[in-house]
């Protein structure tokens, strides 16, 4: 087979290398033919460069270039030179020139293509994923790969130029309770044992400190087999890191400067030198959820007094059975909050219809709410809607606030909650309650979300111009929260037990060793989760390096002495033997990339995602093994209905 060896990319080409002899490879992007004029767009990672077989072409050029359809696989030499002045693609970088062909040849022909390979396919995720190969050659696909790609080694960069060692940790580990599912391997050679896959290297990273290597990072493979979900995949990479003779402000410092220097390296934006703190409860309390998005304010405030002064039952109800299961859970000796009435104003809201509040109420009982209450802020009619009278609540709900039944929502009360809210004429106020604080807290945070993407508040990274070289993402705005002083753990009703409420192995905070055991619901870990526009990107804590406080949290949780020793001898069995103080963290990769290029689900940023469903359309994993793999596994396979 004759070969024509590329000798310059197709994102290279300027008009300073007119007259250049050149060999290019590519894939065909589009073909235009006009009036015995074969204009091609050549392809590569690198970009476009627009080849043309002339009117003038030998026979055997014009035969060739009239074959060629979208995506064959084509090597190309000719001769570089100028567009003429009208032709000029200022969109291009290679814009301005164009490759006369002298010969084309076709490396490898394409069918019919499933879908056409666009910057933005409106192709549905299965057949995308189907045909991957195809998905990838699109510009938007190579760009997020791209940017994937020098994150890790920025990653790598900086962590080994802070003196941090790479090490990797086993992929066929004992399994042991880290909170999902774990993806089971049998053994071949010891019937009826199995190996398990890896949910995090935890417990190697901390043996790791154990065995003097007081700085480790790995980008690790991790393996969680959990139920579907649209930013879930049972195979994703962490940023795995973990330092010995370290506080919390030392991970926390250290996770800084790492996003900082990835940041700048591959976006070119500036982070802040610190990023901004909120303690769980303030989080929850100010924006419903542990992971807020700080790219817009729209706090939660309490309306907890004016539900009490004011005439609607449904908050009182709340309030009232709030306060009797507080009592009963503190009989038993579990601390509960009580009751709760949230609100919410959403500035320039009062000019919405019925329909979208009834959609706003549709996602606070996604998360429990039992509805969503609301008020519209307005001024007297004869002042024109423009002020000079005194605002007052109109709708919804706003005839329980009348300072006497029947009349308008315009006296003391309704003042008071107007100031109190900071809210203006025009202003929508929105409110939930629950006999559970953290259901109102929750659903109306949810709600609080989505007003952030319906009314634009939010800003994403977007891909550039096809055929762009160089970076070809545009920053978005980027705000990062630390979230601290977690709750230890929490109380699991159904069954009637204390659990971790992330993992057995974070340090309780010095203050609370004390009352480990009488009051496990007031104690705070020393946990930070790492918040980047409403997404968890990283959780990490300062662990357990002292076995007999090790033994207190499992008994708490109500792990015995000999389920201990036979789950986790091996860990434990280490901190006898001078284990030092450590801590430490894990940023998601995928996420991180995600969120770097403006993309809403993981799968746009891994090369080979599995569906929502966990099922891999192109080479239909997880499929069915043979019986006699399945006989040298000592395994039998029982279906459902059989």
């Amino acid at each position: 087979m004759e070969i024509l060896k590329r000798t310059v990319d197709c994102g290279s080409l300027r008009k300073s290398d007119a007259g250049k002899t050149v060999v290019l490879n590519g894939w065909i992007h589009r073909k235009r033919d006009h009036g015995g004029i074969s204009f091609i767009n050549l392809r590569d990672r690198y970009g476009i460069t627009q080849v043309v077989a002339g009117e003038d072409a030998p026979e055997e050029l014009a035969d060739t270039a009239a074959e060629l359809r979208n995506e064959y696989c084509i090597a190309v030499e000719g001769v570089v030179r100028p567009r003429p002045p009208e032709m000029v693609n200022p969109g291009m970088p290679t814009g301005e020139i164009e490759v006369a062909a002298g010969k084309i040849l076709i490396l490898n022909k394409s069918e019919v293509l499933p879908f056409q390979i666009d910057e933005k396919t409106n192709a549905n995720e299965d057949l995308r994923l189907k045909y991957r190969y195809l998905d990838l050659r699109s510009f938007a696909m190579q760009d997020r790969i791209r940017l994937r790609s020098e994150v890790s080694f920025a990653v790598r960069e900086w962590m080994t130029g802070q003196g941090f060692y790479e090490i990797e940790t086993p992929t066929f580990i004992k399994s042991t309770p880290e909170g999902a599912r774990d993806y089971l391997v049998p053994s071949r050679l010891y019937p009826g044992k199995f190996y398990a896959l890896p949910q995090s290297p935890q417990l190697y990273k901390q043996i790791l400190m154990a065995g003097g290597f007081d700085k480790y990072f790995q980008i690790a493979r991790c393996y969680r087999d959990e139920d579907a979900r649209g930013d879930r995949q049972p195979e994703f990479t962490q940023i795995d890191i973990e330092m010995s003779f370290v506080s919390r402000d030392d991970i926390l410092a250290m996770t800084e400067g790492l996003f900082g220097y990835v940041f700048k390296k591959t976006l070119g934006v500036e982070l802040p030198v610190r990023f901004k703190r909120l303690s769980y409860e303030e989080a929850v309390e100010r924006y419903g959820t542990d992971k807020p998005d700080l790219r817009f304010d729209m706090p939660l405030r309490d309306f907890a007094p004016w539900a009490e002064r004011g005439a609607f039952q449904a908050f009182k109800d709340a309030l009232a059975q709030g306060e009797a299961e507080k009592q009963e859970a503190a009989a038993k000796g579990i601390a509960a909050s009580g009751g709760g009435v949230k609100a919410l104003v959403v500035k320039g809201g009062a000019g919405y219809s019925r329909k979208q509040i009834e959609e706003l109420e549709a996602q606070a009982k996604i998360y429990k709410a039992k509805g969503l209450a609301w008020m519209k802020v307005v001024v007297p009619a004869a002042c024109g809607g423009g002020g000079g009278g005194a605002p007052f609540l109109e709708g919804g709900v706003s005839k329980f606030f009348a300072d006497t039944a029947g009349a308008p929502a315009d006296g003391e009360l309704a003042r008071s909650i107007i100031e109190g809210l900071e809210a203006e004429p025009g202003d929508l106020i929105l409110m939930a309650a629950d006999s559970r604080r953290s259901i109102a807290n929750t659903a109306l945070g949810a709600v609080r979300s989505k007003l952030g993407r319906d009314l634009g508040l939010v800003s994403t990274a977007g891909p550039s111009a096809a055929g762009a070289a160089g970076p070809a993402l545009t920053a978005g705005r980027f705000e990062f929260v630390w979230i601290v002083d977690f709750p230890m753990f929490e109380f699991n009703d159904g069954e009637n037990h204390w659990e971790a409420a992330h993992h057995m192995f974070t340090w309780p905070q010095e203050k609370y060793h004390a009352v480990l055991e009488s009051d496990p619901g007031s104690v705070k870990g020393d946990l930070y989760d790492l918040v980047l526009n409403g997404y968890e990107l990283a959780s990490g804590s300062i662990r357990i390096h002292d076995p007999e406080l090790q033994k207190r949290i499992f008994n708490i949780v109500g792990i015995g002495p000999e389920e201990a020793e036979r789950k986790f001898g091996f860990l434990t069995g280490a901190f006898k033997y001078g284990a030092p103080p450590h801590g430490g963290i894990a940023p998601g990769l995928d996420r991180l990339v995600m969120l770097m290029a403006g993309e809403t689900s993981i799968k746009e940023v891994i090369a080979f995602p599995k569906n929502s469903f966990a099922v891999s359309p192109m080479d239909d994993s997880p499929g069915e093994v043979d019986q006699k793999q399945l006989d040298e596994l000592h395994l039998r396979v029982e279906r459902g209905g059989e």
